[in-house]
């Protein structure tokens, strides 16, 4: 097999543990939901800044998402032994990094649509441009899912995974975050246009993290 029918083998199975499991529509999406719900009741009475602060909102409430998605899919690996399997396997260990990943960001997409959904619901939010919200998004599921899947991996197995994940992770995608949420704003609330300098940051941080995850998954698998 080449590269792409490795990745998408190993995709595809972590795609249907997904659906088997139903975590990300049980568990992820509706405590994503509530994050906005909260603020949503908590700045109620300012219509304003709600609409302000709703990029803001949707992307920690991802990144919340992403941090438990994470650690739900290197959790069953570890339990069932998962990872031994594909050690054994003799795929190419680029193939399998690119595989999860592919599979973390597909389910972050979805999540950054409906809660994206929710933001125009609850915070009355106006979008002047779908195209960039959707580039945006792009970029950024694809950074958090990479820089996810390399920390996944290196905390699998250890009893303090829940709490180092975490720690590992937010300086990493800070970045990330900082220019997703100022690409929505420029969509939503600003000129369209000025979102493309931050468009173009995501898209250096997810390649570079792609790169550094495929180099980087092999010693750590």
């Amino acid at each position: 097999m080449n590269i792409w029918e490795e990745l998408s083998l190993v995709a595809r199975k972590d795609l249907r543990i997904e659906v088997r499991s139903r975590v990300t529509v049980q568990q992820i999406l509706p405590f994503g939901l509530v994050m906005l719900l909260v603020f949503a009741f908590a700045l109620d009475p300012d219509r304003g800044i709600l609409r302000r602060v709703a990029p803001g909102l949707l992307w920690v409430a991802v990144l919340l998402a992403a941090l438990l998605a994470v650690s739900r899919a290197f959790s069953v690996e570890t339990e069932n032994g998962g990872n031994d399997g594909l050690r054994l396997s003799g795929l190419d260990p680029a193939a399998i990094f690119l595989g999860k990943a592919a599979a973390i960001a597909l389910e972050l997409a979805v999540l950054v649509v409906l809660l994206g959904t929710g933001c125009v619901l609850l915070f009355d939010v106006q979008v002047k441009s779908f195209g960039v919200l959707a580039l945006a998004s792009l970029a950024a599921t694809v950074g958090v899912a990479s820089v996810g899947t390399l920390y996944g991996v290196l905390a699998a197995g250890l009893r303090v995974r829940e709490t180092l994940v975490p720690v590992l992770m937010l300086p990493v995608v800070a970045p990330v975050l900082l220019g997703a949420t100022r690409a929505w704003e420029a969509a939503i609330d600003g000129t369209p246009s000025d979102a493309w300098p931050w468009i173009g940051l995501l898209s250096v941080f997810a390649v570079l993290y792609v790169g550094i995850g495929m180099l980087a998954f092999g010693p750590l698998l």
